[in-house]
């Protein structure tokens, strides 16, 4: 194990780290400074170069960072309600759409690579649909009623379906929540009783109808899904 040397956020943590999906190796962090980072390698030193995207087109925290696997393009979501799409081979911002609440992570579809979810602050709203194509507007907006007084948290997490076709969400309330992108319908197509406390995250099995939990109950959970 090594540690990078580069220092490129300036203040405050990084919330966000991932790596690219494409075939030149980097990854790309965005930071409570409002910075979105691509780390590149070179390979001959071993070293990792970073290079800032963008410092000031977010004006608060960047939560969420994701590449789009079929361009050149960095997604990212911001405390600030902005989303940005910054493409690297432009050197320019080519997306820029303004939500009514805090986003707290951006999901690229694995299977249709124009569609992306957004995670909001807004309760019933929590999940946000947009395709890179249909600029300034949201595909769908999906959510579930939340027994918790508990805010939204930047803790919980989705998963899509390696179809695209679902996506899981941890919620404040002990249940995993699953929505079918294919109907235009507001509510969860399932919700899973899962555990005794909030679900962070719920994750599926590449093949076999099988979902994985965690939970701050400290459990992790393994559910059939019909």
């Amino acid at each position: 194990m090594s540690f990078l040397e580069g220092k490129p956020h300036v203040r405050g943590i990084i919330n966000n780290i991932v790596f690219m999906p494409w075939e030149d190796i980097c990854f790309v962090t965005g930071g409570s400074d409002h910075a979105v980072v691509c780390w590149t390698e070179k390979e001959e030193e071993n070293l990792w170069i970073p290079k800032a995207l963008h410092r000031s087109m977010h004006s608060s925290a960047v939560m969420g960072v994701a590449g789009m696997q079929h361009k050149k393009s960095v997604m990212s979501a911001g405390a600030d309600k902005k989303i940005i799409g910054f493409d690297l081979q432009a050197g320019r911002a080519d997306y820029n759409h303004q939500l009514d609440s805090k986003c707290m992570s951006v999901l690229p579809n694995p299977h249709d690579f124009n569609l992306f979810m957004v995670q909001t602050g807004t309760l019933e709203k929590q999940l946000r649909l947009f395709d890179i194509r249909a600029r300034q507007r949201e595909v769908h907006a999906f959510g579930w009623k939340q027994e918790s007084s508990d805010s939204q948290s930047a803790l919980i997490n989705q998963a899509w379906s390696p179809d695209g076709l679902y996506i899981t969400s941890g919620s404040v309330d002990p249940v995993i929540h699953i929505f079918d992108i294919r109907y235009n319908s507001h509510k969860p197509s399932q919700s899973i009783r899962a555990h005794q406390k909030r679900v962070f995250k719920a994750v599926w099995h590449h093949t076999l109808p099988f979902l994985i939990s965690i939970s701050s109950d400290l459990n992790i959970g393994l559910h059939k899904v019909n």
